[in-house]
């Protein structure tokens, strides 16, 4: 089983882009941790403390009966204002070595939102400095999970992450242009109820509503896309090995 670190910029970005796909790997048995690079807030319906809230009630919808519980942690960077430097480089790289992370997801990389291009450079190279010997990485928060029990994130060994993904949570008004899709049938509805979650942010801005819908339309039309009732779409730098043609959907 993998370790897995699903970076957002803020709260409600994992469950937008891909909750289904963390249900998922939950449910297969991976560990899944998701790091909030900042606590999304000022917002205006929202405050800290309602925010964090949010976010644990999201990990009992993302975290399937019989998986491994999702926990998160947040770096408690400035929301709006998140730079791309060492220190944040360091911040994150400590997290992956903490989680001992095979595989990281970050937002895709064209983005209009300052915030998550400052994200994914940040954990692109924090990839690269978790490696680094000699270098001591800071110690992140406690990790917790939906009924706030904390588990202590002591720093790990350096480890370079086998595979980093991009999800998309774009505010652009583009198609996702993926490369690869996970197929995520029988787990729409816990996403939708973990975006739900973030009360200040779906529900009660009648703006937002909408985004909701077009969600959930995105997981159907991309799972019609490789033949199954819900997909979620995913891109990579780096070519995917396969041993065999098994498990490519449509291959028997």
């Amino acid at each position: 089983m993998a370790n897995i670190l699903v970076v957002g910029p803020h709260p409600d970005d994992q469950e937008l882009g891909m909750g289904g796909s963390i249900i998922r790997l939950a449910e297969q048995g991976h560990s899944v941790l998701l790091l909030d690079i900042t606590n999304g807030e000022p917002t205006p319906y929202g405050d800290p403390a309602t925010r964090a809230a949010e976010a644990r009630a999201a990990l009992a919808h993302l975290s399937p009966e019989g998986g491994l519980p999702v926990r998160r942690l947040c770096l408690g960077m400035p929301n709006r204002f998140v730079e791309h430097s060492i220190e944040a480089r360091h911040k994150v790289a400590g997290v992956i070595r903490a989680h001992q992370a095979d595989i990281v997801f970050t937002p895709y990389f064209r983005d209009a939102h300052p915030d998550h291009i400052a994200v994914t450079r940040i954990v692109e190279d924090a990839r690269f400095d978790a490696k680094l010997t000699k270098i001591d990485m800071p110690e992140p928060p406690a990790a917790v999970d939906a009924d706030g029990n904390e588990t202590p994130m002591p720093v790990g060994d350096p480890i370079y992450p086998r595979w980093l993904f991009y999800y998309y949570a774009t505010h652009l008004r583009w198609v996702a242009d993926p490369n690869f899709l996970l197929d995520v049938t029988g787990c729409v509805e816990q996403k939708i109820a973990s975006i739900r979650a973030y009360h200040t942010q779906f529900v009660l801005p009648e703006k937002n509503r909408g985004i909701v819908d077009w969600v959930e339309a995105s997981a159907t039309y991309f799972g019609s896309r490789i033949g199954t009732r819900a997909a979620e779409p995913f891109y990579t730098n780096e070519p995917i090995g396969l041993a065999s043609l098994e498990g490519v959907a449509g291959v028997r």
